[in-house]
């Protein structure tokens, strides 16, 4: 094996290791969400991106797709079902009438409220286990600004 070749080893070695702990955290979020509030991941992280929005809780399609990692066809079948439940729906823009706006309800928010201490609390677990992984530790002390990362926290 030449030096080129470690080097891309301990790349991908790396890349798996990320991917693992973004597994674990995704899955300890994924059981939580659902059991308690019947919402995935990725509705949650939609009415999360949505209320951060500053006074009017709406943002462009393309940015929604953007900002939740989602193909732009996945985003409109997201807002879809989201938006059959009450959770937030679409207008279209004043200026740009081929632009289109999802806007989070009263209810998605009220709902987001509910549940981010649900959120909160999974991700805690999920990184406090995850720090028990040797493999892992190291990661999840790169990662100081979330809640329960740090070991002594």
């Amino acid at each position: 094996m030449s030096v080129d070749d470690s080097a891309v080893e301990v790349r991908a070695q790396g890349w798996r290791t990320l991917a693992a702990l973004h597994n674990r955290i995704e899955s300890e979020l994924e059981k939580a969400l659902q059991a308690e509030a019947d919402l995935s991941v990725v509705e949650y992280t939609m009415l999360s991106v949505l209320s951060r929005q500053p006074g009017s809780w709406h943002m462009r399609m393309q940015q929604v797709s953007r900002a939740t990692a989602l193909s732009p066809s996945a985003t409109t079948r997201l807002v879809t079902r989201l938006e059959k439940r009450g959770l937030l729906r679409r207008i279209l823009c004043e200026d740009d009438r081929r632009g289109i706006y999802t806007e989070l309800t009263q209810a998605g928010a009220d709902l987001l409220g509910a549940v981010q201490p649900i959120h909160d609390q999974a991700l805690t677990k999920a990184l406090r286990d995850a720090r028990e992984v040797p493999e892992l530790a190291h990661l999840v002390d790169a990662l100081p600004g979330l809640t329960g990362a740090r070991s002594g926290s």
